[in-house]
């Protein structure tokens, strides 16, 4: 039995023997494996180091701008007011109390990065930032692994945040196009299907 990361299920999905693959769901990561066979990996620290662009990420971004308005004085905006009501919480001590509870882990979190996208569909501009900075470090996590393998692609993307979120694909096809790396591809189906692709031996052919 052959045990692989979840990173090349997603590349497998995507029916390319070699390239990037990208997470974005709870956490985010990419990994790469190049034609010579040599792999290379970026991000996937956890949360507590990294995570950027995840969903998780998203989400703690949004309590701090939330954070932020009460500091300045500010009544909540869309998002503040959107994030507040998801998490019952009426004001600044409750949210920070709540996100140091230890029953509000990082998937509790993480389940929470819907909140942001349905805030920017109407029409936050927090909430949009925090989209198209979730963007950025995503395309990063890719184009650094591109360098370090010298490879153009291509990219491969999947985890639920990027599957089922239309604004955040928009935005990291941008990116990711802008970097260099223009075959791209997000997955439309669960990657375990990638398993198919490897046992044919497909995924091992470069």
């Amino acid at each position: 039995m052959d045990v692989i990361h979840d990173t090349r299920l997603i590349l497998a999905a995507g029916e390319s023997p070699h390239g990037i693959a990208v997470i974005a769901g709870t956490g985010s990561v990419a990994w790469g494996l190049g034609p010579d066979g040599r792999e290379a990996r970026c991000g996937g620290w956890g949360h507590l180091l990294g995570d950027e662009g995840s969903g998780y990420w998203m989400a703690r971004e949004g309590v701090r701008h939330t954070l932020r308005n009460f500091n300045l004085g500010r009544d909540p905006d869309a998002l503040a007011e959107s994030l507040m009501r998801a998490c019952s919480v009426t004001g600044p001590v409750q949210f920070i109390s709540l996100f140091h509870s230890p029953e509000a882990g990082r998937r509790y979190w993480a389940s929470k990065a819907g909140v942001v996208f349905d805030a920017a569909l109407q029409g936050s501009s927090a909430a949009a930032e925090i989209i198209a900075a979730a963007s950025r470090h995503l395309a990063g996590l890719a184009a650094d692994t591109a360098r370090l393998l010298g490879i153009p692609g291509p990219v491969v993307v999947g985890g639920g945040l990027a599957m089922h979120q239309p604004l955040l694909q928009d935005r990291l096809k941008q990116d990711l196009e802008r970097a260099g790396l223009t075959d791209i591809r997000f997955l439309r189906r669960d990657p375990v299907h990638g398993a198919g692709y490897l046992a044919a031996g497909d995924g091992l052919r470069g």
